[in-house]
């Protein structure tokens, strides 16, 4: 379990604290805890998210557990410092989502003195790193990876599966749109999908073939 730093008096220097994981693995509920222990030591704080997740409500933070804190929106991480403004504790949700400003925005509050405290997805639906959270994780000091249970496998899931078949890097979605796996799991899901790529692309390719010669024939 993380437990908080304490506040260097001498040097009046933040800190970044980066939770990661994959869908399902609780980082929402483990920033929430972090965000309302500070509430609770009347610290002022403030939360963000990226305007383009609109899943739950619009002005709060919420976990798949509906856990909430309330928070404001923001179309992009340079709105953050502004409306940042003396705060002891920054809290920023759906991490992935925003612009590669967001790393120095982070860095920016933390030399100014803020605990800044982000979660989001590590890896995106092909597992690969997800927008700016390396450089967010490389900069951090503290760096929490949080997993979910395989729905296959009952191991340690990381990979964030897409049932869908949409192609586009950021597709809002629960459970129906994605499954947490291990990564056994999410290689041999991987490798049937290819698999299924493959055979309707031959059928495709026979239909056609077909027409082809239907149309020749009738010429």
């Amino acid at each position: 379990m993380f437990l908080e730093n304490t506040v260097n008096q001498k040097e009046q220097f933040g800190w970044i604290e980066v939770i990661c994981g994959s869908m399902f693995s609780g980082k929402t509920e483990e920033l929430i805890r972090r965000l309302k222990r500070a509430k609770f030591a009347r610290q002022k704080v403030e939360i963000f998210t990226p305007s383009i997740d609109t899943r739950y409500a619009e002005d709060a933070v919420t976990s798949h557990d509906s856990n909430q804190i309330r928070s404001t929106p923001v179309p992009a991480a340079a709105n953050i410092p502004i409306l940042a403004d003396n705060c002891d504790v920054v809290g920023i949700d759906e991490a992935q989502f925003f612009d590669d400003e967001i790393v120095k925005v982070c860095n920016d509050l933390a030399n100014r003195g803020v605990r800044v405290i982000v979660a989001g997805l590590d890896m995106d639906y092909k597992g690969n790193p997800f927008g700016p959270m390396p450089a967010l994780m490389a900069t951090a000091e503290y760096v929490t990876k949080v997993h979910a249970i395989c729905t296959r496998t009952g191991n340690l899931a990381n990979y964030s599966y897409r049932k869908a078949k949409s192609e586009a890097l950021v597709l809002l979605g629960e459970t129906e749109e994605y499954e947490p796996l291990s990564r056994a799991a999410f290689f041999k899901a991987q490798v049937r999908d290819k698999v299924v790529k493959l055979e309707v692309k031959d059928a495709e390719e026979i239909k056609e073939e077909k027409s082809s010669e239907k149309t020749g024939k009738q010429a």
